[in-house]
């Protein structure tokens, strides 16, 4: 692998690890960081422009298949968005290595959730509480309200794994 991949590989993990806490606190995958991970991905595959026409015909039908999703309230706008650049940076094998990571990583998280509703209701973290204690305050508020799954974590560990699987 050359060194431009590689240089695009640490900064599209560390673009998804960026990702994941901001998708935690916030619930939003901005459209920079996107943009981001897209030029990344081509850029990383300059070396091979064949595939990266390959690329962007697995992400367009990547984007077609989870446009329906997201019209049914299924999967919000922000994961599809994230799938979707992350699948032009990746080559077929790859994009199939990031849905099923992603999946895999997505029914550990959403079991963590369902074993949330056995937990004790928190009460309010006070000032200098450690940093897990204030996310399990505020994410078991927020089941308790049934807000989203915070699925950018999920998408984001699932590329990290198919960058990852690339070779540095």
């Amino acid at each position: 692998m050359s060194w431009i991949a590689s240089t695009t590989s640490c900064l599209e993990i560390a673009l998804l690890l960026y990702v994941a806490t901001i998708d935690i606190a916030t619930r939003l995958i901005r459209n920079e960081i996107c943009l981001a991970l897209a030029f990344l991905g081509i850029v990383g595959q300059l070396a091979n422009p064949m595939q990266i026409g390959q690329s962007l015909i697995v992400a367009a039908i990547l984007f077609l298949v989870l446009f329906v999703i997201y019209q049914r309230g299924m999967i919000g706008g922000g994961d599809v968005k994230l799938l979707v650049v992350l699948a032009i940076g990746l080559p077929l094998t790859g994009v199939i290595e990031l849905l099923t990571a992603t999946a895999l990583t997505g029914g550990v998280l959403a079991a963590v959730h369902l074993m949330m509703r056995h937990l004790p209701h928190p009460k309010l973290a006070p000032a200098g509480s450690s940093l897990v204690r204030r996310i399990y305050a505020i994410e078991r508020w927020r089941h308790l309200r049934h807000a989203p799954l915070p699925y950018g974590v999920a998408i984001a560990s699932g590329g990290i794994w198919a960058i990852s699987s690339k070779g540095f």
